[in-house]
């Protein structure tokens, strides 16, 4: 029985009650939430030792860090590093979207590791073992596709990312649109020249039955891709974009119909003007599920600072609704990210998901503040680093330029306003 099938029975699960005392709700009201698909908990049956994460409607904004290898850089270890560096800095769950190497051993080394949800995308493994073949992304069989999902599902992975709204005519709408980058999802773009090459529906549309009948035998939450995500900002809420979302929204019934948990993947690359509008459409059009968001990044021209680009970004689209952001770290669009790219990644992406929850009300979220502002007029420097976002980090800035007297620092000295308004 998945956790939607649980809760439309009436039945409160061990991970509902886990979820209802981090959120500081009451275990029925998350029940409630869950059965009607406004809240998800990713948790395979066989991720046996994985905290509960409620992801959705009234709660806490989550953050996912994506680590795993890739074509030229292969290194088990520096990606167990990552996700030590994600846990620690407060990630909520990690991805591991590993195309290089040994994917399977990689996949069960993070799943062993990881006390968070863990997602993949499937569909990565497929086209690789399908080049490793020898034979051409492009002639992987429908089989091997689905064989590449059940594999993650039996390793415990908790979430997939599934392209299924990727399907003929949304490619079409886009073509005939027209766009500056086309097709920026490798997910999508691995469907389309399979599809085209193939003269075929996409597998993932054409037979989602048989994949919510997998879903549901290991309770494996569907994370409903966006293979039409904007690359730049030229490209944003385009006929592509809209009509795979529409496509989305009709998917998310059938999964809810089936008993299956599901949230749907947002935009990449969105102006300022635009990013509430798209939250709006997604709460809209796909029923109130839970919205994964990647940043939104806000404009294009920041490399080696996107991290900040999307954390902007995410803090609006979480004010209006996104319920999980998915990171991106200062090396995006530029490299494979590094351990202190990943930790700069899950921090910027954690302000940008408290911001959020301050305004949408989520429970202790305006108490946090509130706290920090008391230590600081009690000039309590302990205090203030324990209740920072990174501890770590205002220590270390503390320490390194010590203040003369011990109740100020060295920006303001013996002139701190607070200090002269005390006495």
């Amino acid at each position: 029985m998945t956790q939607l099938e649980a809760a439309r029975k009436g039945v409160v699960t061990p991970e509902m009650e886990e979820v209802a005392q981090q959120e500081g709700y009451a275990p029925q009201e998350i029940r409630e939430r869950v059965a009607q698909g406004l809240i998800v908990i990713p948790k395979n049956k066989r991720h046996t030792h994985c905290e509960a994460r409620g992801i959705g409607k009234g709660l806490r904004t989550k953050v996912n860090a994506n680590i795993g290898t890739s074509s030229d850089v292969v290194d088990a270890e520096e990606e167990l590093a990552k996700l030590r560096a994600a846990l620690e800095a407060g990630a909520d769950a990690v991805m591991d979207l590993s195309t290089g190497g040994d994917l399977d051993a990689m996949r069960k080394m993070v799943v062993e590791a990881s006390p968070v949800p863990v997602g993949t995308v499937p569909i990565y493994q497929a086209a690789i073992e399908s080049r490793r073949r020898g034979q051409p992304v492009v002639e992987m069989s429908v089989d091997e596709i689905f064989a590449a999902i059940g594999k993650h599902a039996e390793d415990g992975v908790d979430f997939v990312t599934v392209h299924c709204g990727v399907t003929r005519e949304t490619v079409a709408r886009m073509e005939k649109e027209g766009r500056i980058l086309g097709v920026v999802s490798r997910g999508g773009a691995f469907l389309i020249a399979w599809m085209r090459y193939n003269n075929r529906e996409n597998p993932l549309y054409e037979y989602y039955d048989r994949l919510l009948e997998l879903a549901r035998e290991y309770d494996l939450t569907l994370s409903l891709g966006d293979g039409f995500r904007p690359g730049c900002l030229a490209d944003a809420t385009d006929r592509g974009q809209i009509q795979e979302l529409i496509i989305i929204g009709e998917l998310v019934q059938r999964a809810w119909d089936a008993g299956v948990q599901v949230m749907v993947e947002g935009p990449g690359h969105v102006p300022l003007d635009q990013v509430a509008a798209n939250m709006v459409l997604q709460k809209r059009l796909c029923h109130g599920a839970p919205f994964y968001v990647l940043g939104p990044l806000v404009t294009d021209v920041a490399p080696g600072y996107d991290h900040i680009v999307s954390a902007i970004g995410g803090a609006i689209a979480a004010t209006h609704g996104a319920d999980f952001i998915c990171y991106v770290t200062p090396s995006e669009h530029l490299r494979l990210p590094t351990v202190d790219d990943v930790r700069e990644g899950v921090i910027a992406a954690r302000i940008a998901g408290h911001a959020a929850d301050l305004v949408k009300g989520v429970p202790g979220a305006w108490e946090w503040d509130l706290e920090m502002a008391r230590a600081r007029w009690d000039l309590n420097w302990d205090r203030q680093i324990e209740l920072a976002i990174d501890p770590s980090r205002a220590k270390a800035m503390r320490e390194t330029r010590p203040p003369k007297e011990e109740e100020v620092c060295t920006m303001c000295g013996e002139f701190c306003a607070i200090k002269l308004l005390r006495g």
